[in-house]
């Protein structure tokens, strides 16, 4: 039975760079960094200063304020993304009206679904509901709280907000889960089980208790300038640096997509997913586990290895998780592994956790929509075992793009890899 194609229709999201695609994008193309000193909360007794965060956010076009008071902030990061893949690939159609939609809408929606990745969910609210039950007892607490807490609410509450009957789930793996949620909706459409997927991955965890659990592990940059804190494959990495944001897209199968005579931005045709089993932190030191994950996807693709025209990496600036994932795509790619870019996005973004994936895939996208490689940039010192081409500090416009594959890994061995094809 021949496998169903699978395109991508609609791209939207908020992250560090910008509250929504055209600024993101833009600035992700001019290498613009959005770390800064933390604002979130009070750091005078924290190491870490600095984090990736959203900027000016007001979700008030998307969710009027009475409901913003009831939805966590990863999920109002997720509502907000997802409206803007959703408008922007015109699924809804004209005069859309959720509360009264024809037989033929609702069947339509049946086939609609969302998989919206989190790695800790609600964690801010879980840290304010704490000290309140603290304080007043904790029958006390908001009886929102579980609903805006847990992981699965901000696939949920896209769900509830559109009427998308279609499975409804949230794979939790890190910093993996966005790739997953991307990779299986991928998976169920070519499978005929749905004929549209939003689908991505949301965090907000720039909070006391996030960034101190992080610490604590030695995880973090503690790095105070901005320019230097974030930095993929340099000799001087010291840590990654702590983002936040949300980036959804819409996936539908093509000939669906066809039929309504939508725009379509990016194809996408493999996906791998698999485990290091090996630590519950650390990566393989070999990258093994990243290195089957590329294979698998790109099996799933049915092309060469050396098709492939660039890497988004997952590139944390972490000293394993860099060197272990060069290793991986030498492994791979071989000696075409010296030709293919292989860039960090994070090194504008920051590390959104479960949300990386999501934002990594619409910028995967973009890519290959403009025919554009995004730098590392404040790349500065080499270092030896990290020598690939890494398009250090200024990006790459008129790159004629044809494969573009993102690497997400996460803590437990989580691997998911996606690679999207130009749109035909």
């Amino acid at each position: 039975m021949e496998k169903r194609r699978v395109v991508v229709t609609g791209v939207g999201t908020v992250n560090p760079t910008g509250n929504n695609v055209t600024e993101s994008w833009k600035n992700i193309q001019n290498g613009v960094c959005g770390i800064a000193p933390i604002t979130a909360f009070d750091t005078e007794s924290f190491s870490i200063k600095l984090a990736a965060e959203v900027k000016n956010f007001d979700p008030s076009h998307v969710i009027d304020r009475r409901e913003q008071k009831h939805l966590a902030r990863y999920s109002q990061f997720a509502l907000v993304a997802a409206y803007e893949a959703i408008m922007q690939s015109g699924i809804l159609g004209e005069n859309f009206d959720k509360e009264h939609m024809s037989a033929e809408q609702k069947a339509d929606f049946e086939r609609i679904g969302v998989i919206i990745s989190s790695g800790i969910g609600g964690i801010g609210n879980t840290e304010e509901e704490h000290s309140r039950g603290m304080e007043k007892g904790f029958e006390r607490v908001s009886p929102f709280y579980i609903p805006m807490a847990i992981s699965n609410m901000a696939a949920a509450n896209v769900a509830i907000r559109f009427g998308f009957q279609g499975m409804c789930t949230c794979p939790v793996t890190a910093c993996a889960g966005g790739s997953n949620a991307i990779g299986d909706a991928f998976h169920r459409i070519r499978d005929g089980y749905e004929d549209v997927f939003i689908a991505g991955g949301t965090e907000a965890s720039i909070t006391p208790l996030s960034i101190g659990g992080f610490s604590s592990m030695h995880a973090l940059s503690k790095e105070t300038d901005p320019n230097r804190a974030s930095i993929p494959f340099d000799l001087n990495r010291g840590g990654f640096v702590m983002g936040e944001g949300a980036g959804v897209l819409v996936l539908e199968e093509r000939e669906h997509a066809l039929r309504r005579g939508a725009n379509i931005l990016a194809e996408i045709v493999g996906y791998g997913a698999n485990c290091d089993a090996y630590h519950i932190t650390s990566p393989n030191p070999e990258g093994a586990g990243g290195a089957r994950c590329m294979e698998l996807a790109i099996a799933d693709a049915g092309i060469q290895a050396e098709e492939i025209s660039y890497i988004n990496a997952h590139g944390t600036s972490t000293h394993l998780n860099d060197l272990c994932e060069t290793r991986a795509i030498k492994t791979v790619f071989g000696d075409a592994a010296y030709k293919i870019p292989v860039s960090s996005t994070k090194s504008m973004t920051g590390h959104l956790l479960g949300g990386a994936g999501g934002v990594e895939a619409v910028f995967s996208v973009l890519a290959l929509k403009d025919d554009f490689i995004p730098a590392t940039i404040h790349y500065e010192n080499p270092d030896p075992d990290c020598d690939l081409d890494i398009v250090p500090n200024q990006g790459r416009a008129g790159q004629h793009l044809q494969y573009v594959l993102s690497n997400s890994l996460g803590f437990g061995g989580h691997n998911a890899c996606l690679i999207f094809k130009k749109a035909e």
